[in-house]
């Protein structure tokens, strides 16, 4: 799969509106058959950024959504309302869903 989180530091006056104003791209980017997760969290330490952990089953589903038209239209729309260019991770991983932290495990 391909495995990608991504940071994004959205403009102080818009931040609190970032769930709103990334909702169609979210909402059209999980309805991609190729998408395994596009899930956004919001730092506890600078309420300004939000982070994105993205999945895609395989590099033609990636290579599918980078040509979207939603993806096209999120590169127009949402700009505007960051500080700063993303900064991201991208790594193909030899695996298809999330791993449990054995480190961590809870006995129920």
């Amino acid at each position: 799969m391909i495995f990608i989180t991504a940071k994004f530091r959205i403009l102080p006056q818009h931040a609190d509106d970032w769930p709103d104003i990334a909702r169609d791209f979210t909402l059209a980017t999980r309805a991609e058959p190729g998408c395994l997760w596009f899930d956004w969290s919001r730092s506890v330490e600078d309420p300004n950024e939000y982070v994105l952990v993205e999945a895609f089953r395989d590099g033609d589903a990636g290579a599918a959504h980078v040509q979207s038209e939603h993806f096209r239209e999120a590169q127009r729309t949402l700009p505007p309302h960051l500080a700063e260019t993303p900064r991201i991770v991208n790594f193909e991983v030899p695996q298809e869903d999330w791993s449990e932290l054995g480190e961590m495990a809870v006995d129920r």
